[in-house]
């Protein structure tokens, strides 16, 4: 039967029997915090929930019942609490340890079926398939989602076509068509110009809020419309990105397995503090703490800083605010979570204020490069080899054990900087004292 309920539109070119060669699959957690809240504990299925922000401040992810509700994305959670109240809504704090073990879980899962899996983001990743028939495709997608859903939990959507982009289309229309039930396959579809008509244009990956709302005024509404734009004004208009976007609409792969450049500029790690801090110690430890934090991303995306800002922020009605922001070269790029922790604490030195009430204090690092390949230390090149394998050794012990497992003395495991989680879930599957008692 025809998926959409209605004629199928003519794909350019007039035939579907084509060389598809591999075919990408996007798989996609649904609502995936509020999914794995639901996964240990069966009472929040079918209702609607929400979960916050660090300090419990706004809502950054709902489950569909609680977008049903007009509840936004990003809302402060105080100008939305009488309606959470009105329908019995239930709030939860972020719980990011949870939630990125349940990530691994899943992506250990989609291990199984390809040997090229690229983790897109926390809930996300693409997986690189062998063509095969339309049905046999679809088949495979439906066994990936009920594998995933009987062995993690969680409910995902898979999307498959012929270059990553449609397949992105594809997982979107996954999810809002009842015949589809989470899996659609793209590839070799006769539906596919129906599908583009059916994405509206701020809808297709890689084109922002700005580029959607102008190609609008240019009159192309939907990813149909701009499949058929002129490559030449594309290229003049949006850049070389723009043109890939394009083309890839056209299934012309433009981004293969392992090929996507890093479009990691910065990390930042900064937080607004659970309460006001005013003393040296407390904020040695909120910047030890989110200088490691800074460091151990660096490593897992395997790129070295050769800058590293400091900023600060106080106020309150009873004092003017103060904005400290210190930046200092490196020298030599590094991932140390302990070279970058004695910089980033000297630059606190020099910015903090006695009698300052922080509200608020962060860490940037810049100037990325990749690790591997770097410039050699001249000097010292043993103990720089020796701490690159304990960082090595940190990480592996904090990825089986837990967030913190093993940490710098210089930040305690509590204080007054960090983040309200007043309504925090057990962390169940990453600490030995939150496992799921059965009684």
């Amino acid at each position: 039967g025809d998926l959409f309920g209605e004629k199928t539109l003519k794909r350019r070119g007039g035939g579907t029997d084509q060389d598809m060669g591999s075919v990408i699959a996007l798989v996609d957690a649904n609502n995936f915090y509020a999914s794995c809240e639901r996964v240990f504990d069966a009472r929040l299925v079918g209702r609607p929930v929400v979960v916050l922000s660090n300090n419990d401040g706004c809502v950054i992810a709902r489950s569909a019942e609680a977008k049903v509700l007009g509840i936004g994305m990003g809302e402060p959670c105080f100008k939305v609490r009488s309606l959470l109240e009105e329908h019995n809504v239930v709030v939860r704090s972020s719980n990011y340890e949870l939630y990125g073990d349940m990530s691994t879980r899943m992506m250990e899962v989609l291990d199984r079926f390809s040997s090229a899996v690229d983790v897109y983001s926390i809930d996300e990743a693409f997986l690189e398939l062998e063509s095969a028939s339309p049905e046999a495709l679809a088949a495979l997608g439906r066994e990936i989602r009920d594998r995933v859903k009987r062995e993690t939990g969680l409910p995902v959507s898979v999307g498959m076509a012929t270059t990553r982009t449609l397949s992105k289309v594809a997982n979107h229309l996954a999810k809002s068509s009842r015949r589809a039930d989470y899996v659609l396959n793209l590839a070799g579809s006769p539906h596919l110009d129906l599908a583009l008509q059916r994405t509206p244009i701020e809808e297709v990956w890689g084109i922002g809020r700005r580029q959607s709302a102008r190609l609008r005024s240019y009159g192309f509404l939907t990813a149909l419309d701009f499949r058929g734009a002129d490559d030449a004004w594309v290229r003049r208009r949006m850049t070389v990105t723009g043109l890939r976007t394009l083309r890839e609409l056209r299934e012309i792969p433009c981004f293969r397995h392992g090929q996507e450049p890093s479009h990691h500029q910065t990390v930042v790690v900064s937080r607004s503090f659970g309460e006001p801090v005013d003393s040296m110690a407390e904020m040695r430890a909120a910047i030890g703490y989110f200088t490691a934090r800074g460091a151990e991303k660096l490593r897992k995306r395997g790129l070295q800083a050769t800058a590293l800002t400091v900023f600060t922020r106080s106020g309150s009605y009873r004092q003017a605010d103060y904005s400290g922001t210190l930046t200092s070269d490196l020298g030599l790029a590094t991932d140390n979570t302990r070279e970058l922790m004695g910089t980033a604490l000297n630059l606190l030195a020099r910015l903090f204020r006695s009698g300052c009430c922080y509200r608020k204090a962060g860490i940037m690092l810049t100037g990325l490069r990749p690790a591997a390949g770097g410039p050699l230390r001249l000097w010292e090149t043993a103990r720089h080899e020796h701490e690159r394998h304990l960082m090595a050794r940190v990480d592996a012990l904090n990825l089986r054990h837990g967030q913190d497992t093993v940490r710098c003395g210089i930040f305690p495991s509590d204080g007054r900087w960090k983040s309200r989680i007043d309504l925090r879930s057990p962390r169940y599957t990453t600490r030995w004292e939150d496992l799921m008692k059965v009684r």
